[in-house]
């Protein structure tokens, strides 16, 4: 988070420097629970300015943005001069609240384009709502967005942005938040006390790791919170007057660990199953290790399945790291008879398959497991990969790299090759990552 602190900082410094809203505004993309609304607030507090929300999520109608006219029943003003009135100020911090979710309606208008004007500073000096009819000045009011997807921004309102990637945390950062936010905020808000109900480190330790799987931490939230609920149910019933949670209160309170259900355990003691790392969209936050199974059948005809719910994407990135093994069998010491597929058919599997699986960062891993399949050699079970793969080997930079070594951490993983276009990211990945981790770089997939 220094890093976002840092940028922050700067953004602030040049709007006190210019003495007005100069320039962009900030945007906070990240995945859900990160802390973009808290960030939002906490820059309202330390400016000194009153702090209103304004959430876009869904709103279609660009009337609720500019206002409806006053000749209209149950007619008022838009949401932007709502909140000044709420804030009772000219210059509050305004933050609007997933802006990327705002829809776009046939017949009531374009929202987005409501914002354009809104949020140039060149314009809002005298903007217009409908149902006042008067010009309202909104040059003193800092304007701070938060989405989760930036794609899913029109690109002439992304252009007024300074846009700020929140990161996912890590396990460090979330037992770090439990402890001294989270936990106390709830024994407070529960009319609890620190006497009643404590919470040991591996007890919290043990809720972030195997029943929450997420970038944030509203699931672990929700995990304490029912901790906390079932005390009390106790506590009422005068069953118990207090209570210190441990590993095994935990499995007692929450029962089956659920966060394995985004998780595969395989069976590495054959040969063609590699680690693949994936990262879940921003909605759904995280990353994940994916297992990538292969399996050569002497079937008498030439056939290759494909099977784990993969898209179009992944599934082409399948045929590459096919023809990619193919055209170099001899140098990767494949028996000639193996690699002939008119008598063999080639069977990959992702497992999970109710989960949909795309993009083409699985390429190395895929390129590994066939190569593991047709050689008899295994892989090593501490050993990942991500990279997209060429025709001629290159590989080539992916995203959610953060993402992805923090689950290969958290799930014991060793070694990790990556891109070498990637490096850059490895200054993004904390140090407790790093350091438990051996990361290999690779321009080509020789190098793996």
């Amino acid at each position: 988070m220094e890093k976002v602190k840092e940028l922050i900082i700067e953004h602030l410094a040049t709007k006190k420097q210019t003495g007005k809203n100069f320039g962009k505004v900030l945007c906070l993309v990240g995945a859900p629970g990160v802390g973009k609304t808290s960030i939002a607030r906490s820059i309202a507090q330390a400016l000194g300015r009153p702090y209103e929300k304004v959430s876009l999520g869904g709103l279609h109608d660009e009337a609720e943005i500019r206002g409806h006219r006053s000749t209209y029943i149950g007619a008022r003003p838009g949401v932007i001069v709502q909140a000044l009135q709420r804030a009772k100020v000219k210059n509050p911090v305004i933050n609007l609240d997933e802006i990327d979710k705002m829809g776009e309606s046939k017949y009531n208008g374009n929202p987005a384009a409501a914002f354009l004007e809104i949020l140039d500073p060149e314009q809002n000096e005298n903007y217009r709502d409908h149902y006042i009819e008067l010009p309202v000045d909104l040059s003193q009011v800092m304007f701070i967005c938060t989405a989760n997807q930036i794609e899913n921004i029109p690109n002439t309102l992304r252009d007024r942005m300074q846009v700020i990637e929140i990161p996912s945390y890590t396990q460090t950062d979330k037992k770090s938040i439990a402890k001294n936010f989270l936990i106390p905020n709830l024994l407070t808000k529960n009319n609890l006390t620190e006497q009643q109900l404590t919470f040991e480190d591996e007890a919290i330790q043990i809720i972030i790791t195997n029943y929450t799987w997420e970038a944030g931490i509203r699931n672990l939230e929700t995990k304490l919170q029912s901790i906390v609920s079932k005390f009390i149910a106790k506590f009422i019933k005068n069953e118990l007057k207090s209570e210190n949670i441990t590993t095994e209160k935990v499995r007692e309170y929450l029962g089956k660990p659920d966060a394995s259900d985004l998780t595969f355990e395989a069976d590495y003691s054959v040969a063609g199953v590699v680690n693949g790392l994936s990262a879940y969209s921003r909605e759904m936050g995280g990353g994940s290790i994916l297992p990538i199974e292969v399996r050569v059948i002497d079937s008498g005809k030439e056939e290759i399945i494909i099977t784990g719910n993969l898209k179009e994407t992944a599934k082409e990135s399948v045929q590459t790291a096919i023809s990619y093994v193919k055209a170099n069998s001899q140098a990767f010491n494949i028996n000639p008879e193996d690699i002939d597929f008119t008598k063999k058919t080639l069977h990959i599997h992702v497992p999970k398959g109710g989960i949909p699986k795309d993009g083409s960062s699985a390429g190395t891993a895929l390129t590994t497991a066939i190569i593991s399949a047709l050689t008899g050699k295994k892989i090593n079970r501490e050993v990942g990969m991500t990279g997209e793969i060429t025709l001629y080997g290159q590989v080539s930079g992916i995203g959610g790299l953060r993402e992805k070594l923090t689950a290969a951490h958290q799930r014991g993983l060793k070694t990790i090759f990556i891109p070498k276009k990637n490096e850059k990211d490895l200054d993004d990945i904390p140090s407790e990552i790093k350091d438990e981790l051996t990361i290999i770089s690779a321009t080509n997939y020789w190098e793996i």
